[in-house]
């Protein structure tokens, strides 16, 4: 990976409390498991910032390899790395992404039942 994407995605991740790298948009997304990424954040009432990877092939190949995860959607928590889409929802399913939220401080709402 060029320095240049690196530089990029270091920048990327680090100018929102969470970043979502995606196919398509928040709004449209273009696969099932960036739409399901998208509907569980916005579930828990979370603010992100999405990027479409299938508008910058570069971006594309580079995310997976700063992650060195294979798959899109990924997504980021003041700059950490989570995971993907079946991560999210394992955290979501166990309770951790609660904990994980209040310990980086990120808002949300628990949804009512």
């Amino acid at each position: 990976m060029t320095k240049i994407i690196n530089d990029k995605i270091k920048k990327l991740i680090s100018s929102d409390g969470v970043v979502l790298f995606m196919k398509g948009d928040s709004d449209f997304p273009q696969c099932g498991f960036s739409a399901n990424v998208v509907g569980i954040l916005n579930y828990f009432g979370i603010s992100f910032k999405s990027y479409n990877v299938l508008e910058d092939d570069t971006l594309r190949q580079g995310i997976k390899e700063f992650s060195s995860w294979p798959t899109i959607p990924q997504i980021y928590i003041n700059g950490e790395f989570i995971g993907g889409s079946d991560i999210l929802k394992e955290l979501v399913e166990s309770g951790e992404i609660v904990e994980i939220l209040n310990e980086k401080k990120i808002e949300f709402t628990i949804p009512k039942k």
